[in-house]
């Protein structure tokens, strides 16, 4: 996965452990693409101390996912529920009973709604 997608999904979970200012500078570089120079300037602060921040809240970001998982334990469940869904698939389309159909068709609506 691409650093910069996984540190805005770690912002989005593990976020509001972070410091408020350490959250905003991180949302606003990674997510509304703004420069260091820009954060700088729209904090009153300087480029390195915008730098500083970012580094030690990503830094913060991967040890609370090293600790506690919840990452990955999310991206493997969607992966486990991408599988279901393909092999309700297959029997859906295999198998000609209407009645088994619809059950398979609620069970695929409820799994994609976790997704």
């Amino acid at each position: 996965m691409e650093k910069n997608v996984e540190i805005s999904m770690l912002n989005q979970i593990y976020g509001k452990l972070l410091t408020t200012k350490q959250y905003e500078i991180i949302d606003d570089y990674y997510n509304n693409d703004l420069s260091l120079s820009e954060i700088a300037e729209n904090n009153k602060i300087t480029r390195q101390a915008v730098r500083d921040i970012l580094k030690k809240g990503e830094r913060k970001l991967f040890e609370y996912e090293e600790k506690l998982c919840f990452m990955k334990r999310m991206l493997n469940q969607e992966k486990k529920i991408s599988r279901v869904l393909a092999e309700l698939t297959k029997i859906q389309r295999n198998d000609s009973d209407k009645e088994i159909a619809n059950i398979l068709e609620n069970i695929k609506k409820d799994l994609n709604a976790l997704v």
